[in-house]
């Protein structure tokens, strides 16, 4: 994926400001054996919609600055509180020898033919929709795949369970801590409540309360007579 990158000369609170009120987005470059880190500004609108694209936030990126071209990875982004506007966005160089570590999203596919849910009536819920991952930056996959269709009641899916492709690994702590992902459970259904103690105290009082009621009619009866 191309972004197109400028170089920053003016730096500070109120450059950003006019930068910002001018359509542009003030960022950073950095990285590399070689090269300092390199203050740029990027069209806010273009940064904008591809930050809401997913492969932009797990791929290798290419960055045209200066008429060159740099091998880059999206480390971080600033948005504003409550305004559609991104404040700061971060890029970091890669080199294509050395392996990089990536948080990269989990598509889960196929938990409505499994046997939990057609049969079994359980519910499958995602407990991580992203996982850790190490590899070269020709190997990083945009996405991994979970199948889940052979899942069955009471069972979790663990990262390790994961198909990974060629040259991809798990970072150290997951692949060690192997956390749940992915799992099948029967919905609990909570029972109805028992009768309030007001309620029955009412059932228990109602004859006594129309007792008086019949001795006063029964007495009426008699003084008539």
């Amino acid at each position: 994926m191309k972004v197109v990158a400028f170089e920053r000369s003016v730096q500070g609170t109120g450059a950003s400001r006019r930068l910002r009120n001018s359509g542009k987005t003030p960022g950073i470059i950095y990285g590399g054996k070689q090269e300092s880190p390199s203050a740029i500004e990027l069209d806010h609108n273009a940064l904008f919609h591809a930050l809401r694209k997913e492969a932009f936030h797990s791929s290798i990126l290419d960055i045209e600055l200066n008429g060159k071209s740099q091998k880059a990875l999206l480390r971080d982004y600033q948005m504003h509180p409550f305004k559609p506007l991104v404040l700061h966005v971060d890029f970091q160089r890669v080199s294509a020898t050395e392996k990089i570590h990536m948080r990269v999203p989990l598509h889960f596919k196929g938990a409505e033919e499994s046997e939990a849910v057609k049969f079994g009536g359980a519910v499958v819920s995602h407990i991580a929709n992203e996982i850790e991952i190490t590899c070269l930056p020709a190997d990083l996959p945009e996405f991994l795949e979970v199948d889940l269709s052979k899942i069955v009641i009471g069972q979790s899916v663990h990262a390790k369970d994961v198909v990974l492709p060629k040259g991809v690994s798990l970072v150290l702590h997951i692949e060690q801590d192997n956390p749940v992902i992915a799992n099948a459970r029967i919905p609990t259904v909570k029972a109805e409540p028992e009768p309030v103690a007001a309620e029955v105290a009412a059932a228990t009082t109602a004859p006594d309360a129309a007792a008086p009621a019949a001795d006063k009619e029964a007495k009426e009866k008699e003084a008539k007579s």
